[in-house]
């Protein structure tokens, strides 16, 4: 079976992560020396996570409780919980599909005396336009939160010049992944030294967790190879499990344990050392490579809805299509040997405050509804491509 993909790390990368972590840890500059490497403006932040970041932020700001954040609609559920954490109401703010974007005029019917700030999520490796929203924010007088989790294209990209903060994920099956960790940017400085403050009085990760992180995704590194990913597929079946469930369960990053006690750490010496390895070893290849195959998908199926096909900017972290019964294409494709998926990310749709009904993101509701994800495997034949766009075309055209 075509696996939906493959951990974007080295072996290398694995092993040295795997050596760091057995290592006797001191203190050290590797922080500052990565927060260096990302920036050299001295306004950058290495935390555990995007969420840990985003709770870190929230408590340095303060924001008084019962107000307002627009959030695009589509996010990840623990960002909302992170808000309301804090005693802050998320308010959805509907996406226009073709781009990705937020849709200007939900923006405008969400706002009220309570907003106080903007969160945006880039999506699926696109990146939005984020000019007319700065300029909202700017006229009134709100926060601007950037989301870049998936985002990250290996380029000098560090966020929008009029974000107050920008989060970038190294979480283990992001771009470039460093197995974890995040990269933020915050203009205000006195708000960056009060994040280092609180931050300073963290725990540390354990390494033996971060140990067996990496165990993990060798494993996973070893499973995406087409021969080994259905016999383990098979083995799912015969023990009565469905392996789209098994793999969604190991790749949680913040399951089991309660949430804030998993964002609300430092990240480990061994995490530090990786990260800074990947950050002066970027390599272009396997996003050229994943570009490429998106592109050739993209030239298979010219009459495909797909959620961001008016994207400028696209590096395809996922590939993600619209169809009527997306249940049924996920089994088709997986009978022929392709592993499509529901559950690519744990993207969710923000609902509305109970008393504001109206302001439910009707366009994002039934785009997400409607999603699956095909597999993005790095060295899939031509072959095996024109099988997959026949079938997708094919079961298109019987759907209507």
């Amino acid at each position: 079976m075509i696996p939906r993909g493959t951990p974007d790390i080295g072996w290398r990368d694995l092993a040295i992560g795997a050596i760091a972590s057995l290592q006797p840890h001191h203190p050290d500059t590797l922080q500052t020396q990565v927060e260096t490497l990302w920036s050299a403006n001295h306004d950058s932040l290495v935390c555990l996570s995007v969420r840990s970041g985003f709770d870190l932020w929230l408590q340095a700001i303060a924001l008084p409780p019962g107000s307002e954040v627009l959030v695009s609609a589509i996010t990840i559920p623990d960002m909302v919980r992170i808000l309301e954490h804090h005693g802050l109401v998320a308010v959805p703010v509907d996406l226009e599909m073709a781009t990705l974007s937020v849709d200007y005029a939900s923006l405008e019917r969400s706002l009220t005396s309570k907003t106080k700030a903007i969160l945006v999520a880039h999506l699926f490796g696109s990146r939005m336009s984020l000019e007319s929203i700065a300029e909202f924010a700017r006229q009134h007088h709100l926060l601007l939160i950037e989301d870049c989790a998936q985002a990250y294209d290996g380029s000098d990209y560090r966020g929008h010049p009029a974000s107050d903060i920008s989060l970038f994920s190294f979480g283990p099956i992001k771009t470039h992944t460093a197995l974890g960790g995040a990269l933020l940017r915050c203009q205000n400085q006195l708000v960056l030294a009060k994040l280092r403050s609180l931050q300073a009085h963290y725990p540390h990760q354990r390494s033996s967790v971060f140990l067996k992180r990496v165990g993990l995704f060798a494993l996973l590194k070893l499973l995406a190879q087409p021969m080994i990913f259905g016999w383990f597929v098979q083995v799912c079946r015969w023990r009565g499990q469905n392996h789209d469930r098994v793999l969604y369960q190991a790749l949680r990053g913040f399951a089991g344990q309660d949430l804030f006690q998993r964002l609300r750490q430092q990240p480990c010496i061994p995490l530090l050392r990786l990260l800074k390895r990947r950050l002066t070893r970027i390599d272009h290849t396997s996003i050229d490579r994943r570009i490429d195959l998106a592109d050739r998908l993209i030239t298979a199926l010219p009459h495909t809805d797909r959620p961001g096909y008016h994207t400028k900017t696209h590096t395809h972290w996922v590939f993600p299509i619209q169809t009527q019964t997306p249940d049924q294409l996920v089994t088709r494709l997986w009978q022929a040997g392709f592993d499509a998926t529901r559950t690519a990310s744990s993207l969710v749709v923000v609902s509305p405050p109970v008393d504001r009904p109206h302001l439910t993101p009707n366009q994002a509701s039934q785009a997400l509804a409607k999603i699956i994800y095909l597999p993005l495997y790095p060295w899939m034949s031509e072959d095996k491509l024109q099988s997959l766009s026949e079938i997708v075309r094919t079961y298109d055209r019987h759907a209507e």
